[in-house]
């Protein structure tokens, strides 16, 4: 039991370290938190107009969410974990990176991060995901509609290739999450003023 909780409060920390923040620190670019969407995450960045900072926070969110995954993956069968503690570490990195204890629990919308746990438990769902993101935005050019049609297929993606198992039940809490991070997205996209990408 102690290893199993370990490891999820370790996907937790690690969920907690914002690369939108940390690089944009690196960069001398100002806190994300005080422009643009005031989400930190690459989207944000990008409005810097910085896009290689844009590109290593979407790197950095993914990974972390890959690796807590990957970790709990390989190392639960050897510390003897619980058969619980993979779903549950990859709800504590997404939760980690939403409201993240390093950064007084601002965190993004997750969209890099729930990709990472995705690509971690079954890559072709992940590859075939990323596919809807990259239509959805480059053809609507607006970032929220790719991430809430990804977010809307995702569990339903990883209950059509892994069944009724306890890591697609996992996907159901961060698909939900997601939608309700983008709240504000949702709103402004039916007022029809939500922000292009790079604008």
């Amino acid at each position: 039991m102690l290893a199993s909780i370990a490891l999820v409060v370790a996907a937790y920390l690690l969920g907690s370290v914002s690369f939108a923040v940390v690089v944009s620190k690196a960069y001398g670019l100002p806190d994300p938190h005080e422009y643009g969407s005031g989400n930190p995450g690459a989207t944000n960045v990008l409005r810097t107009g910085n896009r290689k900072a844009a590109l290593l926070t979407l790197l950095g969110d993914g990974l972390k969410g890959y690796v807590a995954v990957i970790a709990a993956i390989r190392l639960a069968p050897i510390v003897g974990a619980a058969d619980w503690v993979v779903p549950v570490v990859a709800v504590a990195v997404f939760v980690g990176h939403c409201w993240p204890v390093f950064h007084g629990f601002r965190g993004g919308k997750g969209v890099a991060t729930g990709a990472g746990i995705v690509f971690a438990l079954h890559w072709p769902l992940g590859l075939a995901l990323t596919v809807v993101w990259l239509v959805m935005a480059f053809g609507f050019k607006i970032s929220s509609v790719a991430a809430l049609t990804a977010a809307a297929l995702m569990p339903l993606g990883m209950f059509w290739v892994a069944g009724n198992a306890p890591v697609a039940w996992a996907m159901v809490p961060i698909a939900l999450i997601l939608v309700w991070r983008h709240r504000a997205n949702i709103r402004q996209l039916l007022a029809g003023r939500e922000r292009s990408i790079g604008r």
